[in-house]
């Protein structure tokens, strides 16, 4: 199977699954959601993926390997995703 997914940066078969098992199936499909979309979208399904998702799928995004994503941007992202979950806590 030719997985347009696997073939991004720091994404491999496990994440390509759980990204198609969310709706994604394709490079513009990752980033018209975005990042933190993405990786919320996976989490809702069930499952159990560490934040090092969150930062391989920008860093697929972005083209570079996840651990080279700049420390503020991580930051950032995590703001982002924490400010989505408070927001639906209320």
């Amino acid at each position: 199977m030719n997985d347009e997914l696997q073939h991004l940066r720091n994404l491999g078969k496990t994440s390509a699954q759980w990204l198609h098992a969310a709706g994604i199936h394709s490079a513009s499909d990752l980033r018209r959601l975005g990042a933190v979309d993405a990786y919320r979208a996976v989490r809702t399904r069930g499952f159990r993926a560490s934040k090092v998702l969150l930062y391989a799928i920008e860093g697929a995004l972005m083209d570079v390997h996840w651990n080279d994503i700049p420390a503020e941007r991580k930051e950032a992202l995590n703001r982002q995703l924490d400010a989505i979950s408070a927001r639906q806590k209320n």
